[in-house]
């Protein structure tokens, strides 16, 4: 690291150097026309992209456009050394001579970042520099120049006609390729997200100006020997882009600056939404949105207490993690242009860290009112349904024997008199059916709540609910300690469900079922080894159990990845 910051250092110097020599090179070249003009307009350009790319290099280290904009005005140097009356110079500022026009395009296809997005841009970006190195390359071996220019030490045979032609070939490349970036940046300025406009209009429009500006020496048979009023704008346009990006800079100052507002604000977002509302406007960011961290639910909640999801990577879109105390309280919901300022982002979280902190909080409100209205029309519809099947059972079966055995009884009370045996076969086949009508009432009177639980406690009713389990199931529970009874209910139903559960889905070989009572919480756990993938939020089974957990002030957990068997763990508080 202080290696790369002592090379940056070094650049600054060299710079000067370099921007200095050139101007020294002009000011003296015989060849040049109004050397004064272009020796000052040569400085103007490179040093302005030389200065602003180390700027923005020292600022955005991980970034390629700091180094590629200090690559645009060292190829702009070099591209002047064909002023220079000095053979060798020459020749090297004839190679070079159209290279910035490759890196200006590198430099306006691949900002803000620096790297190209695409396959299309890269082909663009490979093409200018093939086209300006290469073919020019080419080129100055049959370019013998035109009479009083210095000689080109690169000629191998002077060839006007081969010359000419290759000279019209790059021409005919760059008006393409130009014309081709200039879809992209249109393309791009039109998908880009209003923040992206916001914060870069004026680096994009300024560069997109200067593309225009180099553009036309393209046409000019020698866009560098003489400098008038169009070719001198042409030169500031260029110029005008590296200090846009001081605008930028300023910008992202005068947003940090505003937190100190953002602070004031936050005095004033007392209702839902206005605390969105005031973190949008310090990090212009409109489409900004919060999601709120619930640790005992582990998700993250909107501000009325929905479930969302936060963007994955990838996206034009991604969340920065707030935290308090080095715990997770919110997310906020950005613009991936946002991901340049992190300091500006940091500093808005930081000063709105209690106010997250607090809006969290009703927001975790409003996830369990929600929850509790969700779970109170499902308790509803579970007694509604429960009573519609105890309807039906009795209906169809107790209350069908019943009569039967009514009826039997009334003909056995007929036939007393006349044929006594029969009437002796009819009251026993009654008393049949009355056992068999008690056997369905204490079956349907188990499912609602099961006597031996009320008797004997839930050690007691867990050994019969093991016992009766087809799969091979270990119980620890404390012997002879009795729990309140609507957790003894509720901690009795858990193991019903999830061992039932366990005989349907899992294809698992051993189940444990754990209870035990410690710190004023009863808990409970069923493990087994089955295949994994339960998702609670797919049977009512389990969140008709979440209910009744709830209703209780406990909490019911399931840990099920696929393969890896499932653990569902309950907690309940319990008087001591």
């Amino acid at each position: 690291m202080r290696f790369k910051n002592a090379a940056r250092l070094a650049l600054w110097p060299a710079a000067l150097a370099a921007g200095g020599a050139t101007a020294a090179l002009i000011l003296t070249s015989d060849v040049a026309h109004s050397r004064e003009r272009i020796a000052v307009l040569t400085l103007v350009v490179g040093l302005s992209w030389c200065a602003m790319g180390l700027v923005e290099w020292s600022r955005r280290p991980a970034d390629r456009i700091g180094p590629l904009m200090v690559f645009v005005g060292c190829a702009w140097f070099a591209g002047r050394l064909t002023y220079s009356d000095v053979p060798l110079l020459h020749t090297i500022g004839g190679f070079l001579g159209v290279l910035f026009f490759a890196v200006l395009g590198h430099v306006l296809l691949a900002f803000p970042s620096g790297r190209l997005e695409g396959r299309l841009p890269r082909f663009l970006v490979a093409a200018a520099y093939v086209d300006t190195v290469v073919v020019i390359a080419i080129a100055s071996l049959f370019d013998k120049g035109s009479p009083g220019d210095p000689r080109n030490l690169a000629l191998v045979d002077a060839n006007r006609v081969v010359a000419h032609a290759l000279t019209n070939t790059i021409r005919g490349i760059g008006i393409a390729l130009f014309l081709a970036g200039l879809a992209l940046l249109a393309d791009r300025w039109r998908r880009a997200t209003p923040r992206w406009r916001r914060v870069f209009a004026i680096v994009f429009w300024t560069g997109a100006a200067a593309a225009a500006a180099s553009a036309v020496s393209i046409f000019e048979e020698a866009p560098y020997k003489a400098v008038g009023p169009v070719a001198a704008a042409a030169y500031l346009v260029i110029a005008a882009v590296p200090l846009a990006l001081t605008v930028d800079l300023l910008r992202s100052r005068l947003a940090r600056g505003a937190v100190a507002e953002l602070v004031v604000q936050l005095r004033e977002t007392r209702g839902p939404g206005k605390l969105r509302d005031a973190l949008a406007r310090a990090l212009h960011d409109p489409s900004l949105s919060l999601a709120y961290w619930l640790p005992e639910r582990s998700r993250y909640v909107d501000v009325d207490g929905r479930p969302i999801e936060l963007p994955t990577g990838g996206d034009s879109r991604v969340a920065t993690i707030i935290e308090r105390e080095g715990r997770p309280v919110a997310a906020l919901v950005h613009d991936a242009t946002l991901h340049d300022e992190p300091d500006l982002v940091e500093a808005v979280g930081a000063a709105a860290g209690l106010a997250l902190e607090n809006e969290r909080l009703q927001a975790d409100l409003r996830a369990r009112l929600e929850d509790l209205r969700a779970s109170r029309a499902r308790i509803v519809d579970a007694a509604d349904a429960e009573r519609r099947r105890l309807e039906r059972n009795l209906h169809d079966g107790t209350q069908q024997r019943l009569v039967s055995v009514s009826l039997a009884l009334g003909l056995a009370e007929s036939k007393l008199g006349s044929e006594p045996e029969a009437a002796r076969q009819i009251i026993e086949e009654a008393r049949q059916a009355l056992g068999a009508a008690l056997h369905e009432l204490r079956e349907l009177s188990q499912g609602i709540h099961p006597a031996i639980l009320t008797e004997r406690g839930l050690g007691p009713a867990l050994q019969e609910l093991v016992f009766l389990a087809p799969v091979s199931t270990e119980l620890a529970v404390p012997p002879d300690e009795r729990l309140p009874g609507p957790v003894e209910a509720a901690a009795y139903y858990i193991v019903a469900e999830a061992l039932a559960n366990v005989a349907k889905y899992a294809s698992a070989d051993t189940v444990s079922v754990t209870v035990e009572r410690s710190n004023g919480l009863a808990h409970i756990e069923i493990a087994d080894d089955g295949v994994g993938g339960a998702d609670p939020a797919q049977g009512s089974g389990l969140r008709g159990l979440c209910d009744r957990v709830e209703a209780l002030g406990g909490t019911l957990a399931v840990e099920s990845p696929p393969g890896s068997g499932t653990r569902l763990r309950a907690e309940i508080p319990c008087e001591s």
